[in-house]
């Protein structure tokens, strides 16, 4: 996955970003990659794949795989994106 895919489509946090603010912040577990523009607070989709981000792991899906995942996730009612988000 490219270093400037989002991550979190709520609030359009880029791999890129979350890389950069791990390298500076150094945080000690995953959770407080939320502190990185909010990621992982919205609809909740990206949190595992934050968890494997933190954890050195490629994500295992291709961009158009982890779209049409988040789209799935949220038809099925299991989260809600904040307004101004990617649907």
């Amino acid at each position: 996955m490219s270093e400037d895919v989002k991550v979190c489509y709520c609030f359009h946090v880029t791999r890129r970003k979350l890389l950069s603010f791990m390298r500076v912040e150094r945080p000690r577990v995953a959770s407080q990659l939320s502190q990185c523009a909010g990621a992982g607070t919205g609809c909740g989709w990206c949190v595992p794949f934050l968890k494997k981000l933190f954890e050195g792991e490629a994500l295992p899906l291709s961009v158009e795989q982890y779209a049409q995942g988040r789209a799935e996730y949220l038809r099925q009612g299991k989260g809600t994106p904040p307004p101004g988000a990617d649907t």
